[in-house]
């Protein structure tokens, strides 16, 4: 069930590779321990997704980047990456911790070239709780059995 959705502004995919970093959230989601040292996603039900916005209005639309100068290419060119962890309830605090630092660190990692190039918001939130209907359907879980 783990489902990692990434929303981004769309002026950050002539830039990056949202790909790669879907793969890397990915691999950091499958190597993160539970408090016992075991994996706490299951291989075949890990999955990231982003979705570009083509339209947008980030923070005050470059009014504060103009008035500040600076290095950065135009100021009303602000880009925006909101990432969703929503897992199945049952992990411990600590858990939640060491995934939600695990995945802002492989994010800053990914968008660490274009930080001293423009401005980004980056806001990672996990949310785990009880579900009023969860249905599943897969043929992957049987691949990953032993």
């Amino acid at each position: 069930m783990p489902h990692l959705v990434i929303l981004y502004t769309g002026n950050l995919d002539a830039e990056t590779d949202m790909t790669a970093l879907c793969r890397s959230l990915a691999d950091t989601m499958l190597a993160a321990p539970d408090d016992a040292g075991k994996p706490v996603f299951p291989p075949g039900g890990t999955r990231v997704l982003a979705y570009p916005a083509p339209h947008f209005a980030v923070s005050d639309g470059g009014a504060a980047g103009r008035a500040a100068g600076g290095d950065f290419r135009d100021p009303g060119d602000y880009a925006f990456v909101y990432l969703n962890l929503r897992m199945a309830s049952g992990r411990t605090a600590a858990t939640h911790k060491r995934v939600g630092d695990a995945l802002l660190m492989a994010t800053k990692a990914h968008f660490q070239p274009l930080f001293s190039q423009r401005h980004i918001g980056v806001t990672l939130q996990i949310d785990e709780g009880h579900e009023v209907f969860d249905a599943k359907h897969s043929n992957l879980h049987p691949l990953f059995k032993k």
